[in-house]
């Protein structure tokens, strides 16, 4: 039987949340130290953890099947590679950034300057787009201090939180993307590798969906379980169980994280009490 070759960075921001989404997909990781390939045991896939601006590349040739890497770096890299599915961590974005001290955020700031960054062919288009011409320095690292050293008058580098910029007396003026970890894939995978990929990605896809949603349980008077059941965004219906006490039912069913306190409001509104939220573990649809 075929084996799927998955990479994931080494090292840096991905390499953590890579190996838990991996675990949480019910994958068996034995990793030891320095341990640059390892095999899984219960399932049909083998880890290799590599540099990180070494993946698109190892993608392209198929040296790996399938990798978990920013999307940011395929844009850049530009290779010949299909997104799989977004998975919703590691998010960031490309931006532009300024001395704290210039005083507008306005793009033509940057007609005929200096921009330092790590991501040159992003820039370089973002600009051509904006018809901007400007002298890209290409640093592949520490971006931040080029305005202080008087290297550049900009930067375009990655950014999360912006407390990297701050410190380095910088600031955000626009993202020019936004990025966040992928699943990608060689395009030239064979049937069997397929099948493989497609087992994968429904335990993804069942564990970003329990990460998104939350098991929710009330108490309702029964003359508001329409009501309630109408502000309920369920999968198909909830679950109504009649309660000791007449006169009431609980009510089960699942929110979205992300219109989770809209949902509360609005069911305590429409009579519900007693709300319990539990995390889900799994979610199969």
């Amino acid at each position: 039987m075929s084996t799927l070759k998955i990479a994931i960075q080494k090292s840096g921001r991905l390499y953590e949340e890579s190996l838990q989404l991996l675990k949480d997909c019910g994958i068996s990781i034995n990793n030891g130290k320095d341990q640059l390939k390892i095999s899984v045991d219960n399932f049909p896939m083998e880890i290799m953890f590599l540099r990180n601006s070494d993946i698109p590349q190892y993608l392209e040739d198929g040296v790996v099947d399938i990798a978990i890497v920013g999307e940011n770096l395929l844009v850049e890299k530009k290779k010949d590679i299909a997104v799989v599915h977004q998975l919703g961590f590691s998010k960031c974005r490309v931006s532009l950034a300024v001395p704290k001290d210039v005083d507008t955020d306005d793009l033509q700031y940057f007609q005929g300057k200096k921009i330092a960054t790590s991501y040159p062919n992003t820039l370089k288009e973002f600009l051509s787009k904006n018809k901007i011409s400007a002298d890209i320095h290409v640093i592949s690292g520490s971006v931040e201090i080029a305005p202080n050293i008087g290297l550049a008058d900009g930067i375009c580098d990655i950014v999360s939180s912006g407390s990297t910029l701050f410190k380095n007396g910088l600031r955000e003026t626009l993202a020019i993307l936004k990025s966040e970890a992928v699943l990608a894939k060689n395009p030239k995978l064979n049937a069997e590798k397929e099948m493989i990929l497609d087992k994968f990605l429904f335990r993804i896809k069942a564990v970003l969906k329990a990460k998104n949603s939350k098991y929710i349980l009330m108490n309702v008077p029964n003359d508001k379980i329409e009501a309630v059941a109408n502000v309920l965004p369920v999968l198909k219906s909830p679950t109504v169980i009649p309660l000791a006490e007449e006169g009431w039912s609980s009510i089960h069913s699942v929110i979205d994280e992300e219109r989770f306190w809209e949902v509360i409001d609005e069911l305590r509104e429409n009579g519900a009490q007693d709300i319990l939220i539990i995390p889900i573990d799994k979610m199969v649809i």
